[in-house]
């Protein structure tokens, strides 16, 4: 059986993107197309379905054809906020969320953490060398522990996952699938790549 196609794949691009002057990532072109559409690209042919979390340029995303879903809480609280309100808003068990400042994800990204979530109701990404938390395989189950802890105050991807029981899967042969996009520096750099 093939557990991914249950699941909603769900572009993040709901950030401030204070590293890159306050533009929205997402919209950013590399190589004649904007971030989050390289991850929607790839995430396509792993999961059910594609949604996107968005705070800004609602219209523009809305052109995808995708559901597109805004955080239910103010003042840009995070990774976190956009993962519950897509998971609030949305029907689904499981949501494979991917940050949209990173183009080069890998086409096994869904199988492998399906291969290897075990009874986990969360999984993310590791490339050898450290945690990619935005990364990650979520299970519907843990809308109301989410909702208690950003209702705390808190903010921090890895302490959730880590309090849900979740564990990384190792990606470590595909470390450069993983790199990210924080600053217009790093986007010049990629466009000069391959």
């Amino acid at each position: 059986m093939n557990q991914s196609r249950e699941i909603i794949g769900v572009v993040l691009a709901g950030g401030r993107a204070t590293r890159m002057g306050g533009e929205d990532k997402g919209l950013q072109l590399l190589k004649g197309k904007p971030l989050w559409q390289h991850v929607a690209d790839t995430l396509a042919g792993q999961v059910s379905a594609l949604a996107i979390s968005a705070n800004r340029h609602i219209d523009i995303y809305q052109r995808s054809g995708f559901p597109v879903y805004q955080d239910t809480m103010t003042d840009y609280q995070g990774p976190l906020a956009g993962m519950l309100s897509v998971m609030q808003q949305s029907r689904g068990e499981w949501f494979l969320f991917c940050p949209c400042d990173t183009p080069f994800i890998p086409a096994c990204l869904a199988k492998r953490l399906v291969q290897q979530r075990g009874d986990s109701s969360v999984v993310w990404a590791h490339d050898g060398e450290r945690d990619h938390p935005a990364i990650a395989l979520v299970n519907s189950s843990l809308i109301p522990d989410l909702e208690d802890y950003l209702a705390a105050g808190e903010r921090r991807v890895m302490v959730f996952l880590r309090q849900s029981g979740g564990h990384s899967v190792d990606f470590s042969d595909l470390k450069s699938a993983f790199v990210n996009v924080n600053t217009t520096e790093d986007l010049q750099m990629m466009q000069e790549l391959k």
